[in-house]
């Protein structure tokens, strides 16, 4: 392999199978795990994982993004997508399309007794506000081309007025 194949190899190929994955567990709803595909990649608009929940687990907070597109690709297992306040079966070789907007608040849900696997892919837009209507929380977030980041999760009813402090 040439110099210049070898390198562009390392800038837009990546096996899932290669990546370390990471661990989140937060008893008693949630156990995942997450392998971030695009980080280090040429990838400049869209993010991708391997996502893999455990039985009668979720992934994640029903949740929706203002401004991220979000798709989801069942590789193997079966679950739930709670979407729109509806309970949507899913399985595998299911391809899931989520708009940005209330619209469509959304949740996958393990409800199998085997490992549930997807590809989720998503845009990466900046700034982002992603809501939780379950909880009453966002999370406001930005990121600079240069990689310096914001995140700040609160609760919409700790809002101030936009003067306060201000000289």
């Amino acid at each position: 392999m040439s110099e210049k194949t070898h390198a562009l190899a390392e800038k837009l190929i990546r096996n899932f199978n290669d990546v370390k994955s990471e661990h989140d567990v937060r008893e008693p709803l949630y156990d995942s795990h997450w392998a971030r595909l695009a980080v280090g990649k040429a990838a400049r608009k869209l993010g991708a994982s391997i996502d893999t929940v455990a039985p009668g687990k979720r992934s994640c907070p029903y949740h929706f993004h203002y401004a991220q597109e979000e798709m989801f690709v069942v590789i193997d297992g079966s679950g739930t997508l709670r979407v729109a306040g509806e309970m949507l079966p899913i399985r595998t070789g299911d391809v899931i399309f989520i708009p940005p907007g209330p619209e469509y608040p959304h949740q996958i849900i393990n409800t199998s007794d085997k490992p549930l696997k997807y590809l989720s892919i998503s845009t990466k837009e900046s700034p982002e506000i992603c809501e939780y209507p379950d909880s009453g929380k966002y999370v406001a977030s930005a990121t600079t081309e240069e990689g310096a980041r914001f995140r700040a999760t609160q609760y919409a009813k700790n809002s101030v007025d936009y003067y306060e402090a201000e000289p």
